[in-house]
């Protein structure tokens, strides 16, 4: 994705880590064993990479706040919390990170 402040952030795509957490209610699936009544991550993470990858943002802050919208449009999750890593940001670090959690309103 397109992130960062610096001149040279904005003119070529970098890697960056999502972790996410999503809290759901599965009583519906365990019972049914259906994945109708679960939350499918594998759809939420093909929908965060097709935003993020066509995404552009000065702030980690600012992704980190959009997928975590995504994520709680799937109406199982209640809550969820994002960390996005970029490994590139700072010399001798290993990465740099913004985590935030939000919950269904």
């Amino acid at each position: 994705t397109i992130i960062g402040i610096e001149d040279f952030e904005r003119t070529k795509k970098q890697d960056i880590i999502v972790n996410i957490e999503i809290d759901v209610d599965i009583d519906q699936a365990a019972q049914s064993d259906n994945i109708e009544d679960a939350c499918n991550y594998k759809t939420i993470t093909k929908r965060l990479i097709q935003f993020i990858e066509a995404s552009d943002f000065f702030l980690l802050e600012k992704l980190v706040d959009h997928c975590l919208d995504i994520i709680l449009e799937d109406p199982i999750a209640k809550r969820a919390t994002v960390e996005i890593d970029k490994p590139t940001a700072l010399r001798f670090t290993d990465s740099v990170s913004i985590k935030e959690t939000k919950s269904r309103v």
